[in-house]
Protein backbone atom coordinates (compact mmCIF):
# COMPACT_ATOMS: atom_id res chain seq x y z
CA UNK A 1 0.00 0.00 0.00
CA UNK A 2 2.86 2.33 0.81
CA UNK A 3 4.39 1.70 -2.61
CA UNK A 4 1.12 2.53 -4.34
CA UNK A 5 0.84 5.77 -2.40
CA UNK A 6 4.32 6.76 -3.46
CA UNK A 7 3.53 6.03 -7.10
CA UNK A 8 0.33 8.00 -6.91
CA UNK A 9 2.15 10.91 -5.34
CA UNK A 10 4.76 10.79 -8.11
CA UNK A 11 2.10 10.80 -10.79
CA UNK A 12 0.31 13.72 -9.20
CA UNK A 13 3.53 15.85 -9.17
CA UNK A 14 4.24 15.30 -12.92
CA UNK A 15 0.77 16.50 -13.89
CA UNK A 16 1.28 19.73 -12.03
CA UNK A 17 4.54 20.46 -13.85
CA UNK A 18 2.85 19.86 -17.26
CA UNK A 19 0.06 22.24 -16.36
CA UNK A 20 2.58 24.94 -15.41
CA UNK A 21 4.37 24.52 -18.73
CA UNK A 22 1.08 24.71 -20.61
CA UNK A 23 0.10 27.85 -18.74
CA UNK A 24 3.34 29.66 -19.77
CA UNK A 25 3.35 30.10 -23.60
CA UNK A 26 6.62 30.70 -25.39
CA UNK A 27 7.35 34.08 -27.07
CA UNK A 28 6.90 34.03 -30.83
CA UNK A 29 9.98 36.18 -31.48
CA UNK A 30 12.68 38.19 -29.80
CA UNK A 31 12.42 41.79 -31.02
CA UNK A 32 13.87 45.22 -30.47
CA UNK A 33 11.47 48.06 -29.78
CA UNK A 34 11.46 51.76 -30.51
CA UNK A 35 9.23 54.80 -30.19
CA UNK A 36 8.40 57.38 -32.89
CA UNK A 37 10.84 60.26 -33.18
CA UNK A 38 10.56 63.82 -34.40
CA UNK A 39 12.79 64.22 -37.48
CA UNK A 40 13.37 66.75 -40.24
CA UNK A 41 12.35 65.25 -43.58
CA UNK A 42 12.70 66.85 -47.01
CA UNK A 43 9.56 68.29 -48.59
CA UNK A 44 9.29 67.53 -52.29
CA UNK A 45 6.77 68.00 -55.07
CA UNK A 46 6.64 65.27 -57.72
CA UNK A 47 5.81 66.10 -61.32
CA UNK A 48 5.95 64.61 -64.80
CA UNK A 49 6.94 66.32 -68.01
CA UNK A 50 9.16 66.26 -71.07
CA UNK A 51 12.72 67.22 -71.87
CA UNK A 52 12.73 69.80 -74.64
CA UNK A 53 15.24 72.02 -76.39
CA UNK A 54 15.80 75.29 -74.56
CA UNK A 55 15.68 77.14 -77.88
CA UNK A 56 15.79 75.91 -81.46
CA UNK A 57 17.28 78.08 -84.19
CA UNK A 58 16.04 77.71 -87.75
CA UNK A 59 18.98 78.04 -90.16
CA UNK A 60 17.97 78.70 -93.74
CA UNK A 61 19.02 80.12 -97.07
CA UNK A 62 19.13 83.90 -97.41
CA UNK A 63 19.49 83.95 -101.18
CA UNK A 64 17.11 82.56 -103.76
CA UNK A 65 17.56 80.38 -106.80
CA UNK A 66 20.94 78.87 -105.92
CA UNK A 67 21.86 75.21 -105.84
CA UNK A 68 23.15 73.49 -102.70
CA UNK A 69 26.76 72.60 -103.53
CA UNK A 70 27.94 70.99 -100.28
CA UNK A 71 26.48 69.90 -96.93
CA UNK A 72 29.10 69.76 -94.18
CA UNK A 73 27.13 68.65 -91.09
CA UNK A 74 24.56 66.04 -90.18
CA UNK A 75 21.99 65.50 -87.44
CA UNK A 76 23.64 65.15 -84.05
CA UNK A 77 26.80 67.08 -84.94
CA UNK A 78 28.05 69.71 -82.50
CA UNK A 79 28.87 73.03 -84.14
CA UNK A 80 30.37 76.34 -83.05
CA UNK A 81 29.08 79.79 -83.84
CA UNK A 82 30.33 80.82 -87.29
CA UNK A 83 30.91 77.28 -88.58
CA UNK A 84 29.93 76.72 -92.23
CA UNK A 85 27.06 74.23 -92.33
CA UNK A 86 26.53 74.19 -96.10
CA UNK A 87 27.60 76.06 -99.22
CA UNK A 88 25.54 77.17 -102.20
CA UNK A 89 26.81 77.35 -105.79
CA UNK A 90 28.38 80.81 -106.07
CA UNK A 91 29.56 81.10 -109.69
CA UNK A 92 26.63 83.30 -110.72
CA UNK A 93 26.99 85.55 -107.71
CA UNK A 94 30.75 85.88 -108.25
CA UNK A 95 30.08 87.02 -111.82
CA UNK A 96 27.61 89.60 -110.54
CA UNK A 97 30.19 90.82 -108.02
CA UNK A 98 32.74 91.23 -110.82
CA UNK A 99 30.20 93.15 -112.87
CA UNK A 100 29.45 95.42 -109.92
CA UNK A 101 33.17 96.11 -109.44
CA UNK A 102 33.42 97.09 -113.11
CA UNK A 103 30.48 99.44 -112.68
CA UNK A 104 32.25 101.08 -109.74
CA UNK A 105 35.40 101.56 -111.81
CA UNK A 106 33.38 103.07 -114.68
CA UNK A 107 31.56 105.41 -112.30
CA UNK A 108 34.83 106.51 -110.70
CA UNK A 109 36.32 107.25 -114.12
CA UNK A 110 33.31 109.35 -115.06
CA UNK A 111 33.51 111.10 -111.72
CA UNK A 112 37.21 111.90 -112.30
CA UNK A 113 36.36 113.57 -115.62
CA UNK A 114 33.44 115.41 -114.09
CA UNK A 115 35.61 116.66 -111.23
CA UNK A 116 38.18 117.98 -113.69
CA UNK A 117 35.50 119.83 -115.68
CA UNK A 118 34.04 121.28 -112.48
CA UNK A 119 37.48 122.49 -111.35
CA UNK A 120 38.00 124.20 -114.73
CA UNK A 121 34.58 125.85 -114.50
CA UNK A 122 35.37 127.17 -111.01
CA UNK A 123 38.69 128.63 -112.25
CA UNK A 124 37.07 130.34 -115.22
CA UNK A 125 34.16 131.81 -113.33
CA UNK A 126 34.07 135.58 -113.82
CA UNK A 127 36.42 135.54 -116.85
CA UNK A 128 33.64 135.27 -119.43
CA UNK A 129 35.26 132.21 -121.03
CA UNK A 130 32.27 130.08 -120.04
CA UNK A 131 28.66 131.03 -119.90
CA UNK A 132 26.89 130.68 -116.59
CA UNK A 133 24.83 127.82 -118.03
CA UNK A 134 27.91 125.87 -119.09
CA UNK A 135 29.52 126.46 -115.72
CA UNK A 136 26.40 125.27 -113.90
CA UNK A 137 26.20 122.14 -116.05
CA UNK A 138 29.81 121.23 -115.20
CA UNK A 139 29.23 121.68 -111.47
CA UNK A 140 26.03 119.66 -111.62
CA UNK A 141 27.78 116.94 -113.62
CA UNK A 142 30.38 116.65 -110.84
CA UNK A 143 27.72 116.00 -108.19
CA UNK A 144 25.87 113.57 -110.47
CA UNK A 145 29.05 111.60 -111.10
CA UNK A 146 29.81 111.43 -107.38
CA UNK A 147 26.30 110.11 -106.73
CA UNK A 148 26.77 107.44 -109.41
CA UNK A 149 29.97 106.31 -107.69
CA UNK A 150 28.11 105.94 -104.38
CA UNK A 151 25.30 104.00 -106.10
CA UNK A 152 27.79 101.69 -107.83
CA UNK A 153 29.61 101.02 -104.55
CA UNK A 154 26.31 100.26 -102.81
CA UNK A 155 25.42 97.80 -105.58
CA UNK A 156 28.84 96.18 -105.19
CA UNK A 157 28.36 95.88 -101.44
CA UNK A 158 24.95 94.25 -101.96
CA UNK A 159 26.48 91.68 -104.31
CA UNK A 160 29.33 90.98 -101.87
CA UNK A 161 26.79 90.38 -99.10
CA UNK A 162 24.91 88.05 -101.41
CA UNK A 163 28.17 86.21 -102.11
CA UNK A 164 28.82 85.79 -98.38
CA UNK A 165 25.32 84.37 -98.00
CA UNK A 166 26.24 81.44 -100.23
CA UNK A 167 27.86 80.01 -97.08
CA UNK A 168 25.20 78.92 -94.56
CA UNK A 169 26.63 79.84 -91.15
CA UNK A 170 25.74 78.52 -87.67
CA UNK A 171 24.22 81.43 -85.70
CA UNK A 172 25.24 79.98 -82.32
CA UNK A 173 26.97 77.06 -80.64
CA UNK A 174 24.75 74.01 -80.50
CA UNK A 175 23.73 70.62 -81.84
CA UNK A 176 22.09 69.96 -85.20
CA UNK A 177 18.65 68.49 -84.50
CA UNK A 178 17.25 68.39 -88.06
CA UNK A 179 18.57 68.66 -91.61
CA UNK A 180 16.64 69.17 -94.83
CA UNK A 181 19.53 70.41 -96.97
CA UNK A 182 20.22 68.12 -99.95
CA UNK A 183 23.10 68.50 -102.37
CA UNK A 184 21.82 69.60 -105.78
CA UNK A 185 18.54 71.07 -104.54
CA UNK A 186 17.75 74.61 -105.65
CA UNK A 187 16.54 76.57 -102.64
CA UNK A 188 14.56 79.74 -102.23
CA UNK A 189 15.15 82.57 -99.80
CA UNK A 190 13.93 81.60 -96.33
CA UNK A 191 13.99 77.84 -96.98
CA UNK A 192 14.93 76.05 -93.76
CA UNK A 193 18.00 73.85 -94.19
CA UNK A 194 18.89 72.98 -90.58
CA UNK A 195 17.53 73.16 -87.04
CA UNK A 196 19.94 73.87 -84.22
CA UNK A 197 19.49 73.29 -80.49
CA UNK A 198 21.13 76.45 -79.23
CA UNK A 199 24.11 75.86 -76.93
CA UNK A 200 23.03 72.21 -76.61
CA UNK A 201 20.80 73.23 -73.70
CA UNK A 202 17.76 71.25 -72.61
CA UNK A 203 14.91 72.22 -70.32
CA UNK A 204 12.39 70.15 -68.41
CA UNK A 205 8.81 71.27 -68.95
CA UNK A 206 7.06 69.91 -65.88
CA UNK A 207 3.29 69.81 -65.57
CA UNK A 208 2.09 71.06 -62.17
CA UNK A 209 -1.49 71.43 -60.97
CA UNK A 210 -2.81 74.90 -60.26
CA UNK A 211 -3.16 74.02 -56.55
CA UNK A 212 0.58 73.31 -56.29
CA UNK A 213 1.77 76.12 -58.53
CA UNK A 214 2.19 78.64 -55.73
CA UNK A 215 4.81 76.48 -54.02
CA UNK A 216 7.31 76.93 -56.85
CA UNK A 217 9.49 79.98 -57.48
CA UNK A 218 12.40 80.75 -59.77
CA UNK A 219 15.57 79.06 -58.53
CA UNK A 220 13.88 76.02 -56.94
CA UNK A 221 16.09 72.95 -57.30
CA UNK A 222 14.71 69.98 -59.25
CA UNK A 223 16.04 66.44 -59.49
CA UNK A 224 15.02 64.76 -62.72
CA UNK A 225 15.05 61.20 -63.98
CA UNK A 226 14.78 60.74 -67.75
CA UNK A 227 13.03 57.77 -69.33
CA UNK A 228 16.47 56.36 -70.12
CA UNK A 229 17.37 56.40 -66.42
CA UNK A 230 19.73 59.38 -66.67
CA UNK A 231 19.86 61.42 -63.46
CA UNK A 232 19.81 65.18 -64.03
CA UNK A 233 19.62 68.32 -61.93
CA UNK A 234 18.14 71.67 -62.74
CA UNK A 235 16.64 74.89 -61.44
CA UNK A 236 13.30 76.51 -62.15
CA UNK A 237 13.77 79.31 -64.66
CA UNK A 238 10.20 80.49 -64.83
CA UNK A 239 6.61 79.39 -64.28
CA UNK A 240 4.09 79.72 -67.10
CA UNK A 241 1.84 82.77 -66.63
CA UNK A 242 -1.30 80.83 -67.61
CA UNK A 243 -3.00 77.57 -66.65
CA UNK A 244 -4.49 75.19 -69.21
CA UNK A 245 -8.28 75.48 -68.75
CA UNK A 246 -8.79 71.90 -69.93
CA UNK A 247 -6.71 70.02 -67.35
CA UNK A 248 -5.94 72.87 -64.89
CA UNK A 249 -2.18 72.37 -65.12
CA UNK A 250 0.62 74.80 -65.87
CA UNK A 251 4.11 74.33 -67.25
CA UNK A 252 7.17 74.94 -65.12
CA UNK A 253 10.33 75.57 -67.15
CA UNK A 254 13.44 74.05 -65.55
CA UNK A 255 16.93 74.68 -66.90
CA UNK A 256 18.65 71.28 -66.96
CA UNK A 257 22.34 70.90 -66.25
CA UNK A 258 23.73 68.10 -68.39
CA UNK A 259 26.73 66.31 -66.85
CA UNK A 260 29.56 65.31 -69.21
CA UNK A 261 28.48 62.45 -71.47
CA UNK A 262 24.80 62.73 -70.54
CA UNK A 263 23.65 64.08 -73.92
CA UNK A 264 23.30 60.60 -75.38
CA UNK A 265 20.95 59.44 -72.62
CA UNK A 266 18.95 62.67 -72.28
CA UNK A 267 17.41 63.95 -75.49
CA UNK A 268 14.81 66.50 -76.49
CA UNK A 269 11.31 65.03 -76.57
CA UNK A 270 12.05 62.38 -73.94
CA UNK A 271 9.61 61.81 -71.06
CA UNK A 272 11.02 62.62 -67.63
CA UNK A 273 9.76 62.63 -64.08
CA UNK A 274 11.23 64.58 -61.21
CA UNK A 275 10.88 66.19 -57.81
CA UNK A 276 11.16 69.81 -56.74
CA UNK A 277 13.07 70.40 -53.50
CA UNK A 278 10.87 72.57 -51.26
CA UNK A 279 13.04 72.44 -48.15
CA UNK A 280 12.32 70.37 -45.03
CA UNK A 281 9.71 70.09 -42.27
CA UNK A 282 9.32 68.24 -38.97
CA UNK A 283 7.63 64.85 -38.95
CA UNK A 284 6.86 61.94 -36.61
CA UNK A 285 8.95 59.08 -38.00
CA UNK A 286 9.60 55.40 -37.39
CA UNK A 287 12.12 53.00 -38.94
CA UNK A 288 11.04 51.85 -42.37
CA UNK A 289 11.62 48.25 -41.23
CA UNK A 290 8.90 48.66 -38.58
CA UNK A 291 6.19 49.09 -41.23
CA UNK A 292 4.45 46.00 -42.61
CA UNK A 293 2.34 46.15 -45.77
CA UNK A 294 -0.58 43.71 -45.78
CA UNK A 295 -3.52 43.69 -48.16
CA UNK A 296 -2.59 47.12 -49.44
CA UNK A 297 -2.48 48.78 -46.00
CA UNK A 298 0.39 49.83 -43.74
CA UNK A 299 0.68 48.45 -40.21
CA UNK A 300 3.00 48.61 -37.22
CA UNK A 301 3.00 46.28 -34.21
CA UNK A 302 2.51 48.06 -30.90
CA UNK A 303 3.93 46.32 -27.84
CA UNK A 304 1.67 46.24 -24.77
CA UNK A 305 2.64 46.08 -21.12
CA UNK A 306 2.23 42.28 -21.19
CA UNK A 307 4.67 42.03 -24.15
CA UNK A 308 1.86 41.09 -26.52
CA UNK A 309 1.69 42.94 -29.81
CA UNK A 310 -1.32 44.50 -31.46
CA UNK A 311 -1.48 45.25 -35.17
CA UNK A 312 -2.19 48.95 -35.73
CA UNK A 313 -3.09 50.47 -39.12
CA UNK A 314 -1.14 53.66 -39.87
CA UNK A 315 -0.87 56.21 -42.66
CA UNK A 316 2.57 56.72 -44.16
CA UNK A 317 3.71 60.05 -45.62
CA UNK A 318 7.19 61.03 -46.69
CA UNK A 319 10.04 58.51 -46.79
CA UNK A 320 13.68 59.53 -46.40
CA UNK A 321 16.48 57.02 -46.13
CA UNK A 322 15.54 54.33 -43.60
CA UNK A 323 12.79 56.36 -41.88
CA UNK A 324 9.17 56.97 -42.80
CA UNK A 325 6.71 59.61 -41.68
CA UNK A 326 3.52 58.55 -39.88
CA UNK A 327 0.69 60.98 -40.53
CA UNK A 328 -2.03 59.17 -38.57
CA UNK A 329 -2.83 56.04 -36.56
CA UNK A 330 -0.21 55.98 -33.78
CA UNK A 331 0.37 58.04 -30.61
CA UNK A 332 3.75 59.70 -30.26
CA UNK A 333 4.63 57.69 -27.13
CA UNK A 334 3.69 54.23 -28.45
CA UNK A 335 6.29 51.48 -28.21
CA UNK A 336 6.47 49.46 -31.41
CA UNK A 337 8.45 46.56 -32.85
CA UNK A 338 11.48 47.97 -34.68
CA UNK A 339 12.37 44.96 -36.83
CA UNK A 340 11.04 41.53 -37.67
CA UNK A 341 7.45 42.78 -37.62
CA UNK A 342 6.69 40.91 -40.82
CA UNK A 343 6.89 37.58 -38.91
CA UNK A 344 4.31 38.60 -36.28
CA UNK A 345 0.56 38.34 -36.02
CA UNK A 346 -1.90 40.30 -33.96
CA UNK A 347 -1.77 39.13 -30.32
CA UNK A 348 1.61 37.36 -30.48
CA UNK A 349 3.78 37.28 -27.38
CA UNK A 350 7.30 38.66 -27.91
CA UNK A 351 10.49 38.76 -25.91
CA UNK A 352 12.11 42.20 -25.72
CA UNK A 353 15.78 42.12 -26.63
CA UNK A 354 18.05 43.66 -24.03
CA UNK A 355 19.86 46.80 -25.17
CA UNK A 356 23.64 46.63 -25.15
Amino acid sequence: MAVAAVLLAGCGGGGKESADKKASPKPALTVATTVPQQSQLPVTLAANGSLMAWQEASVGAEVSGLRVAEVRVNVGDSVRKGDVLATLASATVQAEVAQARASVAEAEASAFEANANADRARRLQGTGALSSMESQQMLTGEKTAQARVLAAKAALQAQEVRLSQTSVIAPDDGIISARTATVGAVVGAGTELFRLIRQGRLEWRAEVTSAELGRLVAGTVARITAASGAKLEGRVRTVAPTVDPQNRTALVYVDVKLPPGAWGSARAGMFARGEFDLGSAGALTVPLAAIVVREGFNYVFRVGTDNRVSQVKVQVGRVSGDRAELTAGLPADARIVANGAGFLNDGDLVRIAEKN
